[in-house]
């Protein structure tokens, strides 16, 4: 025996589980690291049973890698720096570019290649 869409939809509903459709035009799901699930045309169905939602999406997907930021020391971070470490300000400046901002790691490391 073949089921009509229209009867599966009802047996749901009379055992309490709620299907609807959204129209939606991208789903775009940001994960932990930066990086980003975009689903383009995407076919979205919700299921409710009782308070809890369930979302299932289906379409084309993309993954969208995390932006990098790039550290850009400050000029007092670097005076800092090149004074506490006896390094010119080009070599205090690498070293908190390498160590993303880090002032002790930066001196730690230049006071350790200048031993």
């Amino acid at each position: 025996m073949r089921l009509r869409p229209k009867d599966v939809q009802r047996m749901l509903r009379s055992m309490g589980v709620k299907l609807k459709e959204l129209d939606a035009s991208e789903v775009l799901i940001t994960l932990r690291d930066g990086s980003k699930i975009r689903i383009v045309d995407p076919q979205v169905m919700v299921t409710q049973v009782g308070a809890q939602e369930v979302y299932q999406v289906t379409g084309k997907v993309e993954l969208i890698e995390a932006e990098q930021e790039v550290y850009t020391p400050s000029e007092e971070d670097i005076e800092l720096v090149a004074s506490q470490a006896g390094v010119d300000k080009e070599r205090a400046k690498r070293a908190l570019i390498e160590t993303k901002g880090d002032l002790a790691e930066a001196i730690m490391r230049l006071m350790e290649e200048g031993a």
